[in-house]
């Protein structure tokens, strides 16, 4: 069994009078997707902003790499190597893939003892990763926003795998992608983990549930429904648990 990086220890979280997430425990094992499931409201967003440190859970604990997390600001949670990846991937459209990997931590040089931007060396940087996924970007030097969705993606992946992420959370990755490349992202998930990067994937989408899961976390209202391996269900019993329905 793969080392586990991350424990999720009873966590509770309280928005005054709303009581969103309900003594939520799961591990996380190198190598391993946990996908959590559920459908809208369901409280996958605030486990997983919880674990990146954006909210501090009203009770229970998060550990990553034996650890404790729990109180810890974004930053510190992301330096720690714990890399979540939101549906906006938060690029910036007008700039290359070199410039969004090193995005907040630029590489520079010195000429006549001057700083300047090493832009030359962050797209060389950026190519060799993507090509290391299997990524082919056309133009390296193009702003991302020609490129496609996919291809978006694959950048704000390799960022990850670049900074040497043990941790990768991805929240609905294939929203708004047509099938094509959907398949890609797939395809990515994979190849990070047999480099044995950790994944939770964030989907209602049950194709990639079931593509990409190792084990699946079903949320409803707020609490655990239930745990799946997906060859130990189907398409049936994961509608029921995540509309609250019996196993």
């Amino acid at each position: 069994m793969a080392e586990v990086v991350l424990e999720v220890r009873d966590l509770d979280k309280r928005f005054g009078g709303v009581h969103a997430v309900r003594d939520v425990s799961f591990d996380v094992h190198a190598g391993e997707c946990v996908v959590l499931a559920g459908d809208n409201g369901a409280g996958k967003s605030t486990v997983i902003k919880m674990i990146s440190g954006v909210y501090d859970p009203t009770a229970g604990e998060v550990r990553f790499q034996g650890k404790v997390l729990t109180g810890q600001t974004p930053h510190a949670v992301r330096e720690s190597g714990i890399e979540t990846i939101y549906q906006d991937l938060a690029l910036a459209d007008n700039l290359d893939a070199g410039l969004n990997l090193y995005l907040g931590r630029e590489r520079s040089r010195r000429f006549l003892g001057l700083p300047f931007v090493d832009r030359r060396s962050m797209r060389e940087d950026a190519i060799d990763v993507l090509q290391r996924l299997g990524i082919a970007i056309p133009d390296p030097g193009a702003p991302v926003r020609d490129l496609s969705g996919g291809q978006r993606q694959a950048i704000a992946l390799a960022r990850a795998i670049h900074w040497k992420a043990k941790l990768v959370i991805l929240d609905e990755p294939t929203a708004a992608l047509g099938v094509p490349e959907q398949r890609e992202v797939m395809a990515l998930i994979e190849r990070m983990k047999s480099e044995g990067v950790a994944i939770i994937l964030i989907s209602h989408n049950l194709p990639d549930i079931f593509a990409a899961g190792d084990r699946i976390v079903v949320l409803t209202r707020g609490a655990v429904a239930g745990v799946r391996r997906p060859s130990e269900t189907d398409d049936e019993e994961i509608v029921r648990l995540m509309l609250g329905g019996s196993a």
